[in-house]
C-alpha cells in the first residue's frame, strides 16, 4: 500500500492545480533537484536535475545524462494537474432571502450530480499590489475544512428526480456558504472571507481563481481492501508517477524529463497547457544551455518519446455494455494502453510495442484498451503533445470508475503498475 499512502498524500496536498504544483516541487527538492527561472539564463551541467514553475499551476522537471553524447537520447512524461470542478466567479456573492451563495461557473467536464451534498471547500490564489503594477504579489490560499455545500432538493420536492434531472448549472449549482447576519456584509461576504485567509485587507485584492474542491478524503475499499476511493484521482494518479518516474536518477547518455500540464480538462490551449509551445521552447533551451546546435535540438526533438499519462475508463459492473465487446480493462488489471484510430489517443504499433516491452520485461501488469465503436471516448495531452513536438508517443493510465464524479475509484494495485512503468520508462 506504499504507492496508494504516496498517492494519498499528494492528493490530500493538491486542493488546487497551484497546491498540486507546490506538492510536487517539494517532492523534487527533497531528491535534490535545483528549481530554475523560466525567463533567466540557465548554466546546466551534466548530471544535473531541475525543475521549473511555469506560472503557478505547471511544472516542468528534467535530469540531465552524465555522459550526454552528440544526439542525446530524449525521453518525455506527462500528465495534469488540473480536474473537473466548480470555479468562483467574480463578485460572486449572491443573497436568497437570509443565505449567501457562491456565484460559480463549471471548469471542465465534472458530473454535476455528484457535487451535490459533499463537504466543500475552497483553494486557489490571491493577487495583491505589488512593488509596481507589472509585478503582482500572489497569495495562495486553502480553506482547509469545509465551508459550502451544494445542496439537492428534496425528493417531496421534485418527485421525478430518480428518473434523471436535468442540471442547471447557473441555477442548480450554486454553493451555499452562510447565513447572512449582521456580522456578515451581505455584499462582500465571500471577498472578506477571503481576505481573512489570505492575510490582506480585502481592497488590497486585485484579483483571485478559486477553485471550490471536495474536502473528502480518500479511503479503501472492497473485502481485500482492492479499490481506492477518492476525489482528483483524475489526473493525480499519474502525476504521481511522473515524479516517482523522473526521481529513480540520474541518467548517463539522455535527457529525461516531465510536464505536469494545466487545463487539459478545458482543452490544453492556454500559456501553460500541452497545446503551447511551451515543452519545445523548454526542451529547446535545455540543449542551448548544454552547447549543443539548433539542428542538434532538432534531431533530439524528433527521436524522442513521449509517454502520456492520464487516467483511462475501467468496464463498470453494472454496464459492461458501454465498454468495447473486446478490449476492456478491469480495475486490478494494471496499467491500460489506450489505442484509438481517430488518435484521440496518441498511440500507433511501434510505439505501443515500446511500452509492451518494458511491461514484459519488467512484469509490469497491463492490458490494451478501446472504446466501443460507436461511442465517442474521451481525449487527452498525447495527441495534442505528439503533434507539436513531433515524436513518438504512447497514451497509458490507470483504469478508474466514475471519471469526472466528485469522487472517483480506482484499483489499489494498479497505482504501484503505474508507478513502476514510470520508473522503467526512464530505466529502459
Amino acid at each position: 500500500m506504499n504507492h496508494i499512502k504516496q498517492l494519498e498524500t499528494l492528493i490530500a496536498a493538491s486542493v488546487s492545480p497551484y497546491h498540486c504544483i507546490m506538492a510536487a516541487a517539494d517532492q523534487l527538492l527533497s531528491a535534490g533537484f535545483k528549481e530554475l527561472s523560466l525567463a533567466e539564463p540557465w548554466k546546466l551541467l551534466q548530471g544535473g536535475s531541475y525543475y521549473i514553475n511555469v506560472f503557478d499551476s505547471t511544472l516542468v522537471a528534467f535530469t540531465v545524462g552524465e555522459e550526454l553524447g552528440e544526439i542525446p537520447a530524449l525521453k518525455l512524461a506527462a500528465s495534469h494537474t488540473d480536474w473537473p470542478c466548480l470555479k468562483v466567479k467574480p463578485s460572486p456573492e449572491v443573497t436568497s432571502l437570509a443565505y449567501g451563495k457562491l456565484n460559480v461557473e463549471v471548469y471542465g467536464g465534472p458530473l454535476l450530480g455528484t457535487w451535490f451534498d459533499r463537504p466543500l471547500s475552497m483553494a486557489g490564489k490571491v493577487s495583491v499590489a505589488g512593488a509596481s503594477p507589472m509585478k503582482p504579489e500572489t497569495i495562495f490560499v486553502d480553506f482547509s475544512r469545509p465551508i459550502l455545500t451544494v445542496p439537492n432538493l428534496a425528493i417531496h420536492m421534485n418527485r421525478d428526480a430518480n428518473d434523471g434531472v436535468a442540471i442547471n448549472a447557473q441555477i442548480d449549482m450554486l454553493p451555499l456558504i452562510a447565513r447572512i447576519t449582521d456580522e456578515l456584509s451581505k455584499e462582500d461576504f465571500f471577498l472578506e472571507a477571503l481576505a481573512k485567509e489570505a492575510g490582506v485587507k480585502k481592497e488590497d485584492i486585485l484579483d483571485y481563481e478559486i477553485y471550490i474542491y471536495n474536502w473528502e478524503q480518500g479511503t479503501l475499499l472492497g473485502l481485500q481492501d482492492e479499490f481506492y476511493s477518492s476525489p482528483r484521482l483524475d489526473n493525480l494518479t499519474s502525476v504521481q508517477a511522473c515524479l516517482s518516474g523522473i526521481m529513480t536518477g540520474p541518467c548517463k547518455n539522455s535527457i529525461h524529463a516531465i510536464a505536469l500540464y494545466d487545463n487539459e480538462e478545458i482543452g490544453s490551449h492556454t500559456k501553460q497547457g500541452a497545446a503551447s509551445a511551451l515543452m519545445e521552447r523548454i526542451l529547446e533551451k535545455i540543449c542551448l544551455s548544454l552547447g549543443y546546435t539548433r539542428e542538434a535540438f532538432l534531431n533530439v526533438l524528433l527521436s524522442g518519446f513521449l509517454l502520456s499519462l492520464d487516467v483511462a475508463h475501467a468496464i463498470h459492473p453494472n454496464h459492461g455494455e458501454k465498454c468495447d465487446i473486446k478490449n476492456q480493462i478491469l480495475m486490478g488489471d494494471g496499467v491500460a494502453i489506450k489505442l484509438a484510430s481517430s488518435q484521440a489517443y496518441a498511440t500507433d504499433a511501434t510505439s505501443t510495442a515500446v511500452i509492451e516491452g518494458i511491461c514484459r520485461t519488467n512484469n509490469i501488469p497491463y492490458k490494451k484498451f478501446s472504446n466501443r465503436s460507436d461511442v465517442k471516448g474521451g481525449s487527452t495531452l498525447g495527441s495534442i503533445s505528439s503533434a507539436l513536438l513531433t515524436m513518438r508517443t504512447v497514451d497509458a493510465g490507470v483504469p478508474i470508475l466514475a471519471m469526472h464524479s466528485a469522487r472517483e475509484i480506482m484499483g489499489t494495485k494498479d497505482q504501484e503498475a503505474l508507478v513502476h512503468l514510470a520508473e522503467a520508462f526512464f530505466q529502459a
